[in-house]
């Protein structure tokens, strides 16, 4: 079963593919010059096939991260991941950045992720045993500050980590730890695959998970048009 998986949703792009957890490739790209790095998706995609001796009928299986993050990156992978999913007729499973970031704990203490969503307040999730307790969602500060993050391994991006340093709370910085996050994804998709059935993953299902509004903003040119 070979999977293609890619998240274009948080620090970098990830792309992965594998023959169930056979990895036949794994690609990160940072940011280049002015060009984020989402636009580098589908070049990479097309490489890594042609380097497999591979063409994208031979996909049998899409996994993207739906979000949250950068609204630009989880609106690239996911539009990208329908179209595929669509065009081939095969499974498209998406996954929370949250679930993929929890990955990180290696130890058997229970993890709690906290991301910045911006005007103080924060995308949270739980989970142990590598079972969800808590599905990701969006907290203000008070509430973020009741959590119990007692026997917890936290997960946190550098803005959160410095607001739960400020109670106490010691977190690890995904971004320092540096961790294959895409390699987390294509395990998760590969579990998931096995445990669920075809119907669960058909791509008019997938939806992005945006736990808050995309931020609207308006073009100079619109604003003199009104004035």
């Amino acid at each position: 079963m070979k999977i293609l998986t890619f998240d274009t949703s948080l620090d970098k792009t990830y792309v992965t593919l594998s023959d169930d957890t056979n990895l036949l490739a794994d690609i990160v790209i940072e940011n280049h010059n002015e060009k984020y790095h989402s636009a580098f998706l589908i070049p990479t995609i097309v490489s890594i096939l042609k380097k497999n001796q591979l063409t994208m009928q031979d996909i049998d299986v899409i996994g993207t991260n739906i979000g949250p993050g950068s609204f630009t990156g989880i609106r690239a992978c996911v539009t990208v991941a329908r179209v595929i999913a669509q065009q081939l007729d095969c499974p498209l499973v998406g996954v929370s950045s949250l679930e993929i970031l929890s990955k990180i704990n290696n130890t058997e203490q229970k993890t709690i992720v906290v991301l910045d969503a911006r005007k103080k307040q924060y995308y949270s999730a739980i989970y142990e045993n590598g079972e969800e307790k808590q599905a990701p969602l969006l907290i203000n500060e008070d509430a973020l500050k009741n959590l119990d993050f007692s026997n917890s391994f936290v997960i946190a991006d550098k803005t959160s980590a410095e607001f739960l340093k400020m109670f106490g709370v010691e977190s690890s910085i995904y971004t320092d730890v540096n961790a294959d996050l895409g390699l987390f994804l294509n395990h998760i998709v590969f579990e998931k695959i096995n445990k669920f059935t075809r119907d669960d993953f058909l791509w008019g299902k997938l939806k992005p998970l945006y736990l808050q509004a995309p931020p609207i903003t308006v073009s100079a040119k619109a604003n003199i048009s009104k004035s």
